[in-house]
């Protein structure tokens, strides 16, 4: 298996390579650049090529997959920014702030499109009879990451407490499915069975409901300069995240008040994560994160036969639930 640095240049490179720098007009295609060159962390496709290597060795064949599922995801990140009245993204101005709503929109647009026909194009290089498996994957992930940011946005706005199961339904469509798509699109180009192909897609369910508790832990928690935003936007949203959720599920009446109550992001932060502190919040969140984890890796083990192939993905998922951004 080839290791994470070979396979980022990889993505890299073929990012660097999509022809949109000279196409017009150029307020459509500047801010696709620019939300795709500070790439984050590239975690989706990462995931896809080390998919097809696990089972074929030729990561190379699932690049066009991978890209693909790479401009979906920052197309939602761009409309997300709109949804979130976000001003940073990756430590800079979010597309929306650099130049406006309405631009941000129609990039975003265009993205969407964009990542259908990379997956497309890709045909003759991972074969074009696994093109309809590859559309249907992807087709059936993209829905339910818009399903997913529906029930956060009624979560968000709604009066009533929100279950943990619920919430991590949303987290499952918003976050994980992505991942566990972007794995299985790459075990379809490197020829796994369906078996297989299902275990992994489980590994990234898993894994993606562990990062997604890591994120809102870290937006409450982590540090403003490492984590590439500001520390506390989900709580001055009144966003219900997973620490929300067992927050106002262990608060006596005062407390509830005092997280609920509004104020700006400098007085609400430090009150709101003081409660979280009595109550132990941060605890169950590192707890449930390490469950899913678990999950993820027992599922990581029914992928392959053979153990010394599972050694790269284990070791990225290991570096995943270390991160600080």
């Amino acid at each position: 298996m080839k290791d994470k640095e070979t396979l980022l240049a990889l993505v890299e490179r073929e990012i660097r390579h999509l022809p949109i720098d000279d196409s017009e007009p150029r307020g459509l295609y500047a801010p696709i650049r620019y939300i795709l060159e500070d790439g984050g962390k590239r975690i989706r496709p990462l995931l896809c090529l080390m998919g097809a290597d696990l089972y074929s060795g030729a990561p190379e064949t699932a690049l066009s997959a991978a890209v693909a599922v790479e401009v979906f995801h920052n197309f939602t990140l761009l409309h997300d920014d709109i949804m979130d009245n976000a001003e940073l993204r990756r430590g800079r101005p979010t597309v929306h702030e650099k130049w406006d709503s309405n631009r941000a929109i129609l990039s975003g647009d265009a993205m969407l499109i964009l990542a259908y026909r990379i997956l497309q194009d890709g045909r003759l290089t991972y074969g074009a009879e696994k093109l309809p498996e590859l559309l249907d994957v992807f087709s059936r992930a993209a829905m339910e990451v818009c399903q997913g940011q529906q029930y956060d946005m009624e979560f968000e706005t709604s009066d009533r407490d929100v279950s943990q199961a619920e919430y991590i339904e949303m987290i499952r469509l918003k976050t994980s499915v992505l991942l566990a798509a972007a794995l299985e699109m790459g075990a379809i180009v490197g020829g796994a069975e369906a078996e297989a192909r299902r275990a992994l897609y489980e590994f990234g369910v898993n894994l993606g409901l562990a990062f997604q508790i890591q994120d809102d832990l870290l937006d409450t928690y982590g540090d403003a300069q490492t984590f590439g935003k500001k520390i506390g936007g989900d709580i001055a949203a009144g966003k219900k995240t997973f620490l929300h959720i067992a927050a106002m599920a262990a608060a006596s009446d005062a407390q509830r008040e005092a997280i609920l109550a509004p104020g700006d992001i400098a007085e609400k932060l430090p009150r709101v994560r003081g409660i979280y502190d009595l109550l132990g919040v941060r605890e169950r969140a590192e707890a449930a994160i390490g469950e899913y984890f678990a999950r993820a890796m027992a599922a990581l083990q029914q992928a392959h036969p053979q153990p010394e192939r599972l050694t790269v993905l284990e070791e990225y998922a290991y570096s995943l639930m270390k991160r600080t951004k």
